[in-house]
């Protein structure tokens, strides 16, 4: 068992370490002078927090998707605009009927509270064609609801995969240009990376200057393969359960310390 595994099943040691982590995130907030504009999250190991504080694997989703109105408000308070969610990758709708149908659920709930919240913008990304028609409904339903927000746009990545997204930018490409009688010649000539990203799920959005993912993991598994090409990576270790103001501070307070060469 890790030290975090008995910080959560000790109460009175959790909440000492929680008013310590407080005093510290107020340290490191002090010194943000620059925070990202776009943030990418793969949100990890909702199954391994649960595994280990001896909950179902329904009960690991429900916590992490109870961390997510948490975590945009912390990104509203330090000014980020737009946020990616990785909720469900197109390879988990393989899960087993029985982990998946009550992760959609989840997931649904979830998106109804944060139209329902009324301070965010939210835009799913993913093939919702790919989705059950339910889901699929719930994910237009808010973002057309949360349209004229102005708040941080929340990016809900539902049946989503980078090369997946990448596939039907271009499949979307040739339709525009074939509805215009552009021939496949004309089209090769004319083709640049500007005109791809204009058909991407995230289309009129700045690329993602930070992505983090939490439970240790130390790869991008396919997410926003395009739009991370100058992004900043930050690799927690917390499951995404368990991820922390403070954590949130951290991953800032590294960006910040970065030197940024856009792909130099």
């Amino acid at each position: 068992m890790g030290l975090r595994d008995v910080v959560e099943r000790t109460p009175g040691l959790r909440t000492l370490l929680e008013n310590a982590y407080r005093v510290y995130g107020r340290r490191v907030e002090v010194h943000l002078d620059q925070t990202p504009h776009h943030i990418g999250v793969i949100l990890d190991g909702n199954r391994r927090w649960a595994k280990a504080v001896g909950g179902t694997t329904a009960h690991g989703h429900q916590r992490g998707a109870d961390k997510i109105s948490e975590f945009l408000g912390w990104c509203e308070e330090t000014r980020v605009q737009v946020v990616t969610l990785w909720m469900l990758s197109t390879d988990n709708l393989s899960r087993p009927a029985e982990e998946l149908v009550p992760l959609l659920g989840i997931i649904e709930d979830t998106v109804r509270r944060l139209a329902a919240d009324g301070r965010w913008k939210v835009h799913p990304v993913g093939a919702l064609d790919l989705l059950p028609q339910h889901t699929s409904d719930v994910l237009k339903e808010a973002a057309q609801a949360t349209a004229d927000n102005r708040g941080v746009t929340v990016n809900v990545a539902v049946g989503y995969g980078g090369r997946h997204e990448i596939a039907d930018a271009v499949r979307s490409l040739l339709q525009e240009h074939a509805g215009k009688g552009t021939s496949i010649e004309e089209l090769a000539g004319l083709l640049d990376v500007e005109h791809i990203a204009e058909h991407l799920y995230t289309k009129g959005q700045p690329d993602p200057d930070l992505v983090i993912r939490t439970s240790g993991e130390q790869r991008l598994s396919g997410f926003l393969l395009w739009q991370s090409a100058h992004s900043e990576f930050y690799f927690c270790e917390a499951y995404w359960p368990a991820f922390r103001r403070v954590d949130f501070l951290r991953a800032l307070r590294d960006y910040q310390q970065r030197n940024r060469r856009m792909g130099l």
